[in-house]
C-alpha cells in the first residue's frame, strides 16, 4: 500500500510502499451496500424525497426554482401541520424554501398570540410593564397594544 504524505516545513513530498495487507478483503460492493444500509431513514422519514419527486425543486410560495447544488434550503411544509399526515400522493405535503417556511410558522404564532387563542407553548414577555422598550416601531407598539388588550 503506498503512503504519500506533504512536509510543509520543506515542501517536499514524501511517499513510502508498504507490503502490508489488510487482514479482512472486502469488495468494493460489500463496502458500498454496508454504506447505503448505515444511511437508510427509519420508516416514514423518506417524505422529502418523495414530496421533491411529486412537486419538484421549486418553492410553492415564492417561485423559487432549486437544483442539485442547493436543495438542501428546500423544505416540506405539512398543509394540516400533522406531521405524521403522510399520505402517498403527497397532497398534505408542499415544498418551501426554508425563508417561507419560517415565515409561515412565524406568521401563525404572531396570529394566534393577536387573537388571544392559546397557543401550543407558552408564552413569556421579555420585559415588564414598568420598563417597556423604547422605540418600539409601529409592529412592536401593535404588539405592545395587543398584550395590554390580552391581559384586561
Amino acid at each position: 500500500m503506498a503512503k504519500i504524505s506533504f512536509d510543509g516545513r520543506a515542501g517536499r513530498i514524501r511517499s513510502s510502499v508498504t507490503n502490508d495487507v489488510p487482514k479482512e478483503q472486502r469488495s468494493v460492493g460489500d463496502v458500498v451496500r454496508e454504506l447505503k444500509d448505515g444511511m437508510k431513514k427509519p420508516a416514514g422519514e423518506d417524505y422529502r424525497d418523495r414530496s421533491i419527486a411529486i412537486h419538484g425543486l421549486v418553492c410553492a410560495r415564492c417561485g423559487k426554482e432549486f437544483d442539485h447544488t442547493n436543495r438542501h434550503i428546500l423544505t416540506v411544509h405539512h398543509k394540516d401541520g400533522n406531521h405524521h399526515n403522510n399520505p402517498p400522493d403527497g397532497s398534505n405535503w408542499e415544498n418551501l424554501c426554508a425563508y417561507c417556511h419560517e415565515d409561515i410558522h412565524s406568521r401563525e404564532v404572531l396570529g394566534e398570540y393577536l387573537d388571544g387563542a392559546p397557543g401550543g407553548k407558552d408564552a413569556a414577555v421579555v420585559y415588564s410593564e414598568d420598563a417597556p422598550p423604547k422605540d418600539l416601531g409601529s409592529l412592536g407598539a401593535k404588539l405592545q397594544e395587543a398584550m395590554m388588550r390580552k391581559k384586561k
